[in-house]
């Protein structure tokens, strides 16, 4: 797996925020905490999502299709022109997603969206990564349409690095002021009191792995960031009811 290309399956399971620490504690027999977890303190992802004026990206992706594929802006902490950022095409198919993205700095970033202009000093993957969306935008065009950042603790397994646990909590998104450098900020995407176990890897859940769920009788749930944010902020307020779905998308 190459540091620029993610191939993985991943579920979500819902919580209530005060099972964190128990589940952390828990886990923490059987896996590593991630690095950028500095001082047993969370890292900040920030995220903005493309898509056109109807949401037909997000549509299409919350009706769980054979293949999707969506475009994402991310950074770590909240970035200037001259930080390093990832541009990243994402695509499922039959339920295995496979993530591609290009390091560059945010400047180069608008650039290449604007006119796609490549950055002049890059590694070759990053110049194939930008071709696939150079590609991808020539057939479905879209621009910035939400902000969505959360606070994360991220693990590894000692023994199968590929198989990850995150715990993403504080979820906020907006739909105005849509670039990464103005900072954190929007209102929050779930209830209080709930927050997002992500699920990843290669191959099959451990079975140790299975026995915490079941002794915290946890399940796996459908659930999308995005397809939240498109339910509460944009369906909902327009009297759409269409993906109003019990429980979370």
């Amino acid at each position: 797996m190459a540091g620029n290309t993610f191939q993985r399956r991943e579920k979500k399971i819902i919580i209530d925020s005060a099972l964190m620490e128990p589940l952390k504690q828990r886990i923490e027999e059987y896996m590593n905490a991630d690095p950028y977890n500095k001082d047993g303190k969370p890292y900040m992802i920030c995220n903005l999502y493309f898509d056109n004026e109807h949401n037909d990206v997000i549509r299409n992706s919350v009706q769980l299709p054979k293949y999707k594929e969506k475009l994402r802006l991310r950074s770590y902490d909240t970035p200037d022109l001259d930080t390093k950022v990832f541009l990243e095409i994402k695509r499922k198919q039959n339920g295995i997603g496979t993530k591609r993205r290009a390091k560059i700095t945010l400047q180069e970033v608008y650039d290449f969206l604007e006119r796609r202009e490549y950055p002049k000093d890059t590694k070759y993957i990053n110049t194939q990564v930008l071709r696939e969306i150079e590609y991808y935008l020539s057939h479905t065009p879209v621009e910035p349409v939400a902000y969505v950042s959360y606070l994360r603790y991220a693990y590894h397994g000692k023994e199968d690095p590929d198989f990850r646990v995150t715990f993403d909590f504080d979820m906020l998104s907006r739909r105005h002021d849509l670039t990464l450098e103005s900072g954190r900020y929007g209102e929050p995407l779930l209830p209080d009191g709930k927050m997002i176990v992500e699920v990843k890897f290669a191959g099959a859940v451990p079975y140790w792995f299975v026995q915490i769920m079941n002794e915290y009788e946890l399940t796996f749930h459908t659930f999308s960031k995005i397809g939240t944010d498109l339910k509460k902020n944009v369906l909902k307020n327009n009297g759409i009811e269409e993906f109003l779905l019990t429980g979370f998308m």
